[in-house]
C-alpha cells in the first residue's frame, strides 16, 4: 500500500426529513447564493423545504444550472455573490449543480481570470463555504473536492481538484431521488460505478481494506441498481444506492492505491464534443479500455471477475474476455449502451479525441502512464 493522507471535513445528514437539518447549519450572518438546474426541486417538494429552513436569511438564486454546467451560466453566479456579498453557496439538485457551486466558490475570490483554474491548472487558495442538498445519487461531488466544468462556447470540459471546495455539509435524503426519470437514476448507478472501477481497476499494491471496500460497492451497485431501477419509490433500495454513490468517490477507496481516470478524461472530450450524458460516456469507453489494457490490468481484472462476478473458472483469458463481457453487460442492464454506434456517433471522433488530447498535451495517462493519444484511438475505435 502507498503512502497517504486521508481527511474528509463534508459533514453528511442522511435520511428522511433531514433537509430540516439545514437551519443548524446556518450562521446568524448567513447571505446565502441558492445554486439550482432546471426546476424539479420545485415539483418534487425539495424547494419548499429548503426555503423553509433557510428561514430569513438573505438568499439569493441561480437556476439553469446545465447538466455538464456550462462555464457562462456560472460566470453569472460570480458576478451575483460579489455583488450581493454572499458568503454560503447551498448547492441543490445533483452532481452537476454541485460542480458548478464548487466552481463558483472558488472563483469568487479568485484573483485573475477564472476560467484559468480549470485551463491552466491555476491554484484555488481560498473559496466560499459550500453546503448541498443532493437530489440525485451519482458522482459523490457531496463529500469531494473535484468539479468539472464545461464551456461549450469553445467545445471544452475540463475539471479542477482543491481541498477548499469540499462542502462543508450535504444533506442527503433519498426520497428526494423518487420522482427521477429512469434516464437519470441509471446515469447514476452508472456513474457510481465507473468511480469505483476507476479506483480500483489498476494493478494491485497489497490494499485489502480498499479492494475489499471498492469490490463491496461494486456488488452493491450490481445488485440494487436494477432493483432500484424497477421499484423506484422503495426506501432501502434507492438509500443504499445514494449511499453507495457518496462512498464511490468520496476519496476513501483511492487512498494508497494507484488511480486511473482514463475512462473519465476520454469521455469528457466525447461529451465535449457530442453533448452526450457523462455517464454514457464512461460506458462506452470503460469495456473498451479494459480490453485494450487488459495486460496491464490483468491481475486485477481476475480479481475483479471473481469477487464481484464469481468468474472462477476457465483460462486466465477466458475469464478476462467473461468479466469484460459482464461489466459491458451491467451497463447494458441500466439503460447504458456501450457503442458509440449505439448513439449514432461516427467512429471519425476516435481521431478527433486523439488530436484534442494531443494538442492540450494529455499524452500519458492512466494508472501507468501509458495510454497515449494512440492508445486512446484504438480504445474508441474498439468502442464503435
Amino acid at each position: 500500500m502507498e503512502n497517504f493522507t486521508f481527511h474528509n471535513p463534508t459533514r453528511i445528514h442522511f435520511g428522511r426529513g433531514q433537509i430540516a437539518q439545514l437551519s443548524s447549519e446556518l450562521s446568524a450572518d448567513s447571505r446565502i447564493l441558492l445554486l439550482a438546474g432546471g426546476g424539479s426541486i420545485r415539483t418534487n417538494g425539495v424547494y419548499s423545504q429548503v426555503k423553509a429552513s433557510l428561514g430569513a436569511h438573505p438568499t439569493f438564486e441561480l437556476w439553469g444550472v446545465e447538466a455538464n454546467p456550462d462555464y457562462d451560466t456560472l460566470m453569472k453566479a460570480v458576478d451575483l455573490c460579489r455583488r450581493e456579498r454572499v458568503n454560503l453557496i447551498l448547492a441543490v439538485g445533483g452532481g452537476s449543480v454541485l460542480d458548478g457551486a464548487k466552481f463558483v466558490a472558488a472563483a469568487v475570490p479568485f484573483k485573475g481570470e477564472p476560467w484559468d483554474i480549470l485551463a491552466k491548472n491555476a491554484p484555488v487558495e481560498s473559496a466560499l463555504p459550500i453546503g448541498a442538498v443532493l437530489t440525485l445519487p451519482a458522482t459523490g461531488s457531496e463529500a469531494n473536492g473535484a468539479a468539472v466544468i464545461s464551456r461549450r462556447a469553445i467545445g471544452e470540459k475540463l475539471a479542477f481538484l482543491s481541498p477548499h471546495i469540499f462542502p462543508r455539509f450535504s444533506i442527503i435524503d433519498p426520497e428526494t431521488t423518487f420522482s427521477l426519470p429512469a434516464r437519470q437514476v441509471g446515469n447514476g448507478i452508472g456513474d457510481a460505478f465507473t468511480h469505483v472501477m476507476e479506483q480500483y481497476l489498476t494493478y494491485p499494491v497489497n490494499a485489502e481494506v480498499q479492494d475489499r471496500f471498492a469490490e463491496s460497492i461494486l456488488r452493491i451497485l450490481v445488485e440494487v441498481g436494477p432493483k432500484t431501477l424497477a421499484t423506484p419509490t422503495d426506501y432501502d433500495l434507492r438509500a443504499n444506492l445514494c449511499w453507495a454513490a457518496t462512498w464511490a468517490l468520496n476519496t476513501a477507496i483511492g487512498m494508497g492505491v494507484p488511480q486511473d481516470w482514463a475512462s473519465h478524461v476520454i469521455g469528457h472530450e466525447i461529451t465535449a464534443l457530442h453533448g452526450m450524458d457523462h455517464a454514457r460516456t464512461l460506458a462506452i469507453v470503460l469495456p473498451s479500455l479494459m480490453n485494450v489494457q487488459q495486460q496491464a490490468k490483468r491481475q486485477k481484472i481476475l480479481q475483479y471477475g471473481a469477487r464481484v462476478w464469481g468468474i472462477t473458472e476457465g483460462s486466465e483469458q477466458a475469464r478476462v474476455d467473461a468479466t469484460i463481457a459482464k461489466t459491458r453487460g451491467f451497463y447494458e442492464s441500466i439503460g447504458l449502451k456501450t457503442r458509440l454506434s449505439d448513439y449514432g456517433i461516427d467512429v471519425a471522433v476516435a481521431a478527433n479525441v486523439a488530436n484534442r488530447l494531443a494538442a492540450r498535451g494529455v499524452t500519458k495517462i492512466g494508472e501507468r502512464g501509458d495510454i497515449t493519444p494512440e492508445t486512446v484511438e484504438k480504445i474508441l475505435r474498439q468502442a464503435a
